[in-house]
């Protein structure tokens, strides 16, 4: 059950982090995101998903909720990909504004709360994100980024990033409840940017140095690139649309069928 706003809620930022086995990264990017928030006085509430993994991800989560945290714990039984952990997660986020990061340490958590001041000072409504300027990558990696980045801008008129997969990605909460997201894999990030541009949201970056996995192995397979390729023509030629139906239940419902 959601707990009840508290009244920092209009100060609050609400990540979604979806966890896929990641028992050697999700400790130290927890403590870490939190002293970095902590720092600067400004309130992060994590909620951590255990996105049906098999290893001892889920026990660690909950060591962190009884360390007392700001932790909140959500659990998909059987991993239904990416954006679906995501999506589960944010059924969870509580404050005024919203946002989702990977539980791979690959961006500092400095540089997160840093993101977060930009969004909270803003005059006006924006969207942002991280780019990885400096990824550590390998050179077959790199090419298809930049594949996949050029492909997306041109089938959508410029989405005012060449980083679309960068996160985290923080914006408004009314803007979230707007985008009604659906997608349940890596096509999230993408669906993001899309319905940023269709609202009107203009988007910024903040240029940092992608890390290597804080642990654990990168759950992106090879056939990635296609999936992504498959939806950008998809939602490209209507198959995206402004107002689709919520893709998850809220929490404690069952799952949504695949489509």
């Amino acid at each position: 059950m959601t707990q009840v706003l508290t009244e920092t809620a209009d100060r609050l930022l609400s990540l979604a982090v979806p966890c896929y086995n990641e028992e050697e990264s999700v400790r130290n990017t927890t403590v870490r995101l939190v002293q970095a928030f902590r720092e600067r006085g400004l309130e992060v509430e994590l909620v951590l998903v255990d996105n049906g993994s098999k290893d001892r991800t889920g026990a660690i989560i909950d060591e962190l909720v009884a360390e007392g945290l700001p932790v909140v714990k959500e659990v998909v039984p059987v991993n239904q990909g990416y954006g679906y952990g995501v999506l589960r997660g944010l059924t969870r986020c509580r404050g005024k504004f919203v946002g989702f990061i990977c539980a791979d340490g690959q961006v500092e958590a400095t540089d997160v709360a840093k993101l977060y001041e930009v969004l909270l000072n803003a005059k006006t409504p924006k969207l942002v994100k991280v780019r990885r300027r400096f990824r550590m990558d390998g050179f077959k990696r790199k090419i298809v980024s930049i594949i996949y980045n050029g492909f997306a801008n041109v089938l959508f008129g410029g989405l005012g990033t060449i980083d679309i997969n960068g996160n985290p990605k923080l914006f408004p909460r009314a803007y979230y409840e707007r985008m009604n997201l659906a997608s349940r894999d890596w096509f999230l990030d993408a669906e993001v940017m899309i319905k940023a541009r269709r609202l009107g949201l203009p988007v910024f970056e903040l240029n940092v140095l992608g890390q290597m996995r804080e642990g654990g192995a990168s759950n992106v397979r090879g056939s990635t690139i296609w999936e992504f390729l498959v939806n950008l023509a998809r939602a490209r030629f209507g198959r995206l649309g402004p107002a689709e139906a919520p893709a998850v239940p809220v929490s404690g419902g069952a799952p949504a069928a695949r489509p």
